[in-house]
């Protein structure tokens, strides 16, 4: 038997009908409005902040006022504002674990972005793999986490061994006999040293003195006079922003000049170079990878950057792989949207096209970007090695301190 609605019991039916539609629809339309929730935990106290507010934060921020100027970030085709969540992690390892397991376990945001430093990124990263949450570092040095295997955690930086083998290169392509090493007690000074050795093994050129510190040191003077009587062709530490500029100064103060002088982290600032001067960094080496020279995109970074921030200038080493990280997250979400397991597969089997070049991962290792050295040149941060990659030719002997 069939069963023939009434006019007014169609137009309920029809009216109920569509009800349930516009409920069924409501949470869809309310999660397209919503805007995309993203943590973080970022020093802004304490001893990680000279690095954190350069390198990270700043490029944090700026990405979220460049999507939200455009009506927001692209979700597979829907704009949605970005809402950052964060905090200071006072430069505390605890603090950061905290933060990470509270944005990722109860907040449940949809995207998160990493700390700064190596020991931050080591305590946060299987978390990040605990929770299912992409994770790109882009201050983190440590071939302990690429030998984690951790399938949510991807390195950005150029880690230890294709930095320090370039450096070595670098040194016996232009006859350095002798070298003589300082390094931070922690995980990226222990790394990084044990880099060097191993890139040294073979290259005819020996280590005639090496010396740890601890963090927060406050006075290197009498390791840079030991290391001054020996009279090495060429000096590198593997220090810490302080340390760098505490490295420099003492080495000017006491006379010690080597035909070559590296330092990092922080040689690459524009801290360095306004504390220093521009004559009195001139020749002076460090870990960088880019400058505002090695792409129109880089360019275009350098230059929004510096306008955001009433002139302070992105550093010519993480900042730009921090800037590639947001790329490769922006490029991704845009692709597949916010599920995480899609993204990080994205992640993990795309050639990202970014700032710094090509970035490619094997497991948790960027091995596209190569090993760099730069140099303070004129004012400027120069890639100087290898030639390849060069946006200025290596000056071989640095001139006195100035």
């Amino acid at each position: 038997m069939v069963h023939r609605l009434s006019g007014t019991n169609r137009r309920q039916f029809i009216q109920g009908a569509a009800a349930v539609g516009a409920a069924a629809i409501a949470p869809q339309l309310a999660a397209q409005n919503a805007p995309v929730r993203v943590g973080y935990a970022i020093a802004r106290t304490g001893p990680w902040t000279g690095g954190a507010q350069v390198s990270q934060e700043p490029n944090f921020l700026l990405w979220a006022d460049q999507q939200n100027a455009q009506g927001g970030l692209d979700v597979k085709g829907v704009k949605r504002r970005v809402e950052l969540i964060s905090s200071d992690d006072r430069s505390d390892v605890e603090t950061v674990v905290r933060t990470y397991e509270k944005l990722m376990g109860s907040d449940k945001v949809d995207l998160v972005l990493p700390p700064w430093g190596s020991n931050a990124n080591f305590a946060v990263a299987p978390l990040a793999n605990r929770f299912g949450y992409p994770f790109l570092a882009p201050t983190a040095l440590s071939r302990r986490l690429v030998e984690m295997k951790l399938p949510y955690f991807f390195l950005l930086l150029q880690q230890p061994k294709p930095m320090c083998d370039a450096l070595v290169d670098m040194l016996k392509a232009n006859g350095v006999k002798t070298v003589a090493v300082v390094y931070v007690d922690d995980l990226f000074g222990l790394e990084n040293y044990a880099a060097l050795k191993v890139a040294l093994a073979g290259s005819g050129i020996t280590m005639v003195q090496d010396t740890s510190y601890p963090g927060g040191v406050k006075d290197l003077s009498p390791t840079l006079r030991s290391i001054k009587d020996k009279n090495p062709d060429a000096f590198v530490g593997f220090t810490y922003p302080p340390d760098t500029i505490l490295a420099s100064k003492q080495a000017k103060e006491i006379g010690f000049n080597p035909k070559f002088f590296y330092a990092s982290v922080g040689t690459a600032f524009q801290l360095y170079r306004n504390v220093m001067t521009p004559a009195g960094a001139e020749g002076v080496l460090g870990m960088g990878s880019w400058n505002a020279k090695t792409s129109p995109g880089a360019k275009a970074y350098f230059d929004a950057h510096t306008k955001k921030f009433g002139g302070k200038e992105p550093d010519r080493w993480a900042s730009g792989h921090a800037w590639a990280g947001m790329e490769i997250l922006t490029a991704g979400v845009n692709k597949v949207g916010l599920d995480r397991k899609a993204l990080r597969d994205y992640i993990a089997n795309t050639t990202h096209k970014t700032i710094i070049g090509d970035v490619k991962f094997t497991g948790s290792e960027n091995t596209a970007t190569p090993g760099t050295v730069g140099q303070w040149q004129n004012g400027e941060f120069e890639v100087v090695w290898p030639p390849k990659v060069a946006t200025a030719k290596l000056v071989t002997n640095k001139p006195a301190w100035k």
